[in-house]
């Protein structure tokens, strides 16, 4: 009988082990006595007693004639006439033991459902959202300085600019670095707190800072008034998207070399390249440094943003301002290829994976290439599993979380018995995500009628097939495991 919770209600399916001594499997039901529930019945027990001399003999064979059992003329779950077996089975049970089998498998469906919410589970990401508006309270990498009343705020030009059309055309007319620039805001009874209420805002949608919110801002005409001579911004998402579109007031570029030693020399001297800062210019073509904002790198990897508080601490920072130059930060090839950058800037800006801007005509190799090698099985392009799997190892890299969890969602979406073994393999190493492995197990167990009867059962390692046998939720009919 089959055990699959897809095929009658309350199901749960058997564990495959147990009792050496009784050597039974029982499905759903082993806190039962065995006089009364049918222990004797070909339907739904397994005996390995002494009157079966054979499967004593089986018992001391290998993982690989046990594949061979799996294969041998099974009877698939799906043939399995599971309504009639339960039928037969329960005939002859009164109506309080048919009551305490279904408590039973309820109760256990219920701690299946359980231990799956708990694989599912992960640290959150921070979002861009939650970025940038540490990025308002800590003040990194900033190039304007607004001042309100007496009071200063180091504040960031393009995030204000693509936010609010008040400071767009405002900070138009000082386009230089690190600028101040006097604010004037005719909108009547704003004072300081308000004031970096409102800036706290447009980074981060919230008025309020550390969990503190202005009342006034609850005030329907305050709110009015603010949105008729600043605006109203579009949501953080849109203007972020846009940010990222047309890269108005960059001030950095990425650039990409194969040189270890001239990386390193760059790095530290703080290499910059003399073009134009202001304007709507587009991202940058594949044989281009691509362009970007220190304020968004610092604020999403902590790599970046160490990078260029280092430069400030050695006075490049001032050079660069002096010069109304960006800074030019030269990537090591072997480690974040070229091909991936725009997936990397475009999750940044969006918190969004988007695949389709690999540059898939541009090799990859290095550091990197043994992931390659591990899923590819030595094939041409890479597929888009594999490329999630690669994006996975920079995002650690940059210790960029939500670059990070949305790969490990796009390798378990595609989860299928063609990719389960490469994705097993993968997430097994050191470096692989035990948060993928968790979720392939979980496939595993619930596709395991589908994996015994096709070739994947012969990929398998040995150590995935025998965790998925002892899981106590192995989605199987009796069939799988019948010899002729």
């Amino acid at each position: 009988m089959g055990a699959n919770g897809s095929s009658y209600p309350h199901s749960c399916s058997p564990r495959i082990g147990g009792n050496s001594q009784a050597q039974q499997t029982f499905i759903g039901t082993s806190s039962y006595s065995q006089q009364g529930y049918g222990w004797e019945s070909k339907l739904y027990s397994l005996e390995h007693g002494h009157e079966r001399p054979a499967d004593r003999k089986k018992k001391s064979l290998g993982l690989a004639t046990l594949k061979r059992r799996f294969i041998k003329r099974r009877k698939s779950s799906r043939s399995a006439d599971h309504a009639r077996q339960m039928r037969e089975l329960l005939s002859g049970w009164d109506v309080r033991d048919t009551n305490a089998l279904v408590e039973e498998y309820e109760g256990t469906a219920a701690l299946k459902e359980l231990s799956f919410q708990a694989s599912l589970a992960r640290a959150e990401a921070p979002s861009l959202q939650r970025d940038l508006a540490a990025l308002y309270q800590h003040k990194y990498c900033t190039d304007v300085d607004l001042i309100f009343q007496g009071t200063c705020f180091p504040a960031h030009r393009a995030i204000l600019a693509a936010r609010c059309p008040f400071f767009k055309a405002l900070l138009s007319s000082s386009p230089g670095y690190g600028a101040e620039v006097l604010m004037d805001i005719e909108t009547a009874g704003i004072d300081v707190p308000m004031f970096s209420a409102l800036l706290h805002y447009l980074y981060s949608m919230e008025f309020g800072v550390g969990g503190a919110e202005d009342a006034r801002l609850q005030n329907v005409d305050v709110l009015v008034q603010l949105s008729e001579e600043f605006g109203t911004p579009n949501s953080l998402e849109a203007d972020m998207k846009g940010l990222f579109d047309y890269m108005c007031y960059y001030d950095a570029l990425l650039s990409f070399s194969s040189d270890s030693e001239m990386i390193e020399s760059c790095n530290e001297r703080g290499a910059v390249a003399a073009a134009p800062v202001v304007g709507l210019v587009g991202p940058g073509t594949p044989d281009e440094d691509l362009r970007a904002h220190k304020a968004i790198l610092s604020a999403r990897s902590p790599f970046f943003r160490n990078l260029l508080q280092r430069r400030i601490r050695t006075g490049e920072e001032m050079t660069e301002r002096t010069l109304q130059t960006p800074t030019r930060i030269v990537l090591d090839e072997s480690i974040i290829p070229r091909k991936y950058v725009q997936v990397i800037l475009h999750c940044m800006y969006t918190d969004a994976v988007e695949l389709g801007l690999v540059l898939r005509g541009s090799p990859s190799a290095g550091s990197l290439g043994e992931v390659q090698a591990l899923v590819s099985g030595g094939r041409g392009a890479s597929t888009r599993t594999e490329e999630a799997m690669e994006l996975y190892h920079i995002a650690l890299f940059l210790e960029f979380s939500m670059l990070a969890q949305g790969c490990e969602d796009i390798v378990v979406e595609s989860l299928s018995l063609d990719s389960l073994v490469p994705i097993l393999k993968w997430s097994s190493q050191p470096y692989g995500s035990k948060w993928v492995h968790r979720q392939a197990m979980h496939f595993l167990c619930e596709e395991f009628s589908q994996v015994v009867t096709s070739d994947v059962l012969y990929e398998l390692g040995k150590e995935h097939l025998l965790c998925a046998i002892q899981s106590d939720y192995l989605q199987t009919t009796l069939g799988d495991y019948r010899d002729e």
